[in-house]
């Protein structure tokens, strides 16, 4: 099994203690990632209704962001696309090599 698979397992196996416990979820997606991109498609991030988390979509970068949307999402049953980026120009400015895209689709869970 790769280390993305366990790793989501892991996460999918937080996400159904949470339901069963009776809590809302939220399950965050990485759906692309275009330059610099610590996560690669297909990582995961649960999300439970008080804030609780298993896994990353970013390495820690916008993590905060997506829990604060996931709590929207949990409430209003509503899926979202979202997207995070910096340009190059950009990135340069704050020291880093390249400038990259990340898009997260965010889902309720039942």
């Amino acid at each position: 099994m790769s280390l993305i698979a366990s790793d989501n397992a892991m996460i999918l196996e937080s996400a159904a203690g949470w339901l069963a416990a009776g809590r809302g979820v939220a399950l965050a997606t990485v759906t692309g990632c275009w330059g610099s991109a610590p996560r690669p498609v297909g990582s995961l991030m649960a999300i439970a209704d008080d804030g609780a988390m298993a896994g990353s979509v970013s390495g820690g970068c916008i993590e905060g962001a997506v829990a604060m949307e996931a709590a929207r999402v949990i409430e209003d049953g509503e899926p979202r696309l979202l997207s995070f980026g910096i340009s190059n120009e950009m990135a340069w400015e704050v020291g880093l090599a390249c400038g990259g895209k990340l898009e997260i689709y965010l889902e309720p869970l039942a």
